[in-house]
C-alpha cells in the first residue's frame, strides 16, 4: 500500500543486492519521503474506489488466512502487525480472526482514512489499532499498546518489555521500498521468537512487468515487482527461517496501451507471491 520506509538510496552493491536499482534517477532520502508521503495523503480518500486495489486486498486476506489454518478465530490470542496498511482494506479483513492488528502507515491521510472507518456508526471493530508512523525501529513506544488495548487483556510492551507480534503482514508495500533488507531486519525485531511474517505483492516476471503501474504514477515505485530468489536471500539475511515463496494469486489488471498513454488499454495478467519467514526460537506461535 502506501510508502512506509524511505532512507537514502545509496548506491551500493549492497542496494543492487536489495533490488532497490532501476532506472528512475537519483533521490534523497528527504525528496523521496516528502513526495510519496504527499501522494499517498492525496489519494487517501479515493483509495477505496480503485476496484484494483479493493480486490487485491481481497485476495491477500485470503491468502494470508489460507496459510493461517487452525490459527484464525474470533478467540485467536495472535497479535498482528500491519505494515503499510493504507486505508485499511487488509486490516480491517483481518481484524475479526486475531486479538488484536496494529495497522501502521506513514501517511497520514490513509490513516485518518482508516480511523474514520473505526469510529464509523455500526462499527464493530474494536481491536485495530491505527498508527501514523514510519517504521524503522521495533522498540518504537507507538506501536505498543494503549490503555484501552490493556484493558482488553492485550498482551503488550512496558517501559522494559517492547512490544512483540505473533504475526506481520504487509500487502503492495516491498516494491516501494529502496532498502529492503533493512525493513526485513526491522520486521523481524517486531517478531516474538516463533512469530511469522506474511508479506504479498506482485512478482518482477520480466521487462512485461513495469507495466502494472501507469507512467504517471511511477514515483516511490523502486521496483517493478519482488523477484523470488532476490526476496528469500533477503530474508535469511535478515534472520528468517523456513522462508517459503510461493505465488499466492493471480490479477487481471487493465494497463496502458504504451507507456504513458494514460488510457485503460488491455488486461494483463500479473502473479503475486505471499513471502513468508519465521523468526527462529523455542516459543513458536502456534505452527501450521
Amino acid at each position: 500500500m502506501a510508502l512506509l520506509y524511505l532512507s537514502a538510496l545509496h548506491l551500493t552493491v549492497e542496494n543492487q543486492l536489495n533490488g532497490a536499482l532501476f532506472p528512475l534517477g537519483y533521490r534523497t532520502a528527504s525528496n523521496m519521503t516528502s513526495a510519496n508521503t504527499t501522494r499517498f495523503n492525496a489519494e487517501a480518500a479515493a483509495w477505496d474506489s480503485n476496484p484494483n486495489v479493493v480486490v487485491a486486498s481481497g485476495l491477500a486476506h485470503r491468502a494470508i488466512l489460507e496459510r493461517f489454518r487452525g490459527r484464525s478465530s474470533p478467540t485467536s490470542k495472535l497479535d498482528v502487525l500491519e505494515i503499510g496498511c493504507g486505508t485499511g482494506l487488509l486490516t480491517l479483513a483481518l481484524a475479526p480472526h486475531f486479538r488484536s492488528v496494529t495497522a501502521v502507515d506513514a501517511a497520514e491521510g490513509m490513516i485518518a482514512a482508516l480511523q474514520s472507518k473505526l469510529s464509523a456508526e455500526g462499527c464493530e471493530t474494536n481491536n485495530v489499532r491505527a498508527v501514523a508512523a514510519m517504521l524503522e525501529d521495533p522498540d518504537d513506544e507507538r506501536i505498543r499498546p494503549d490503555a484501552a488495548a490493556f484493558s482488553r487483556g492485550v498482551e503488550g510492551g512496558t517501559a522494559l518489555k517492547p512490544r512483540r507480534f505473533d504475526l506481520v503482514v504487509s500487502h503492495l508495500v516491498l516494491h516501494h521500498i529502496p532498502d529492503l533488507l533493512a525493513v526485513l531486519k526491522t520486521m523481524f525485531g517486531c517478531l516474538k521468537t516463533g512469530g511469522q511474517v506474511m508479506l504479498t505483492d506482485f512478482e518482477d516476471f520480466g521487462p512485461e512487468a513495469r507495466r502494472f503501474h501507469p507512467e504517471s504514477r511511477m514515483e516511490g515505485v523502486e521496483r517493478h515487482g519482488i523477484k523470488r530468489t532476490d526476496i528469500a536471500d533477503l530474508l535469511e539475511r535478515a534472520g528468517f527461517v523456513d522462508v517459503r515463496i510461493e505465488t499466492a494469486f493471480k490479477m487481471d489488471k487493465a494497463v496502458e496501451t504504451e507507456p504513458g498513454s494514460g488510457d485503460k488499454g488491455p488486461i494483463m495478467t500479473f502473479p503475486f507471491l505471499i513471502c513468508k519467514g519465521m523468526k527462529p526460537g523455542a516459543g513458536r506461535s502456534e505452527p501450521q
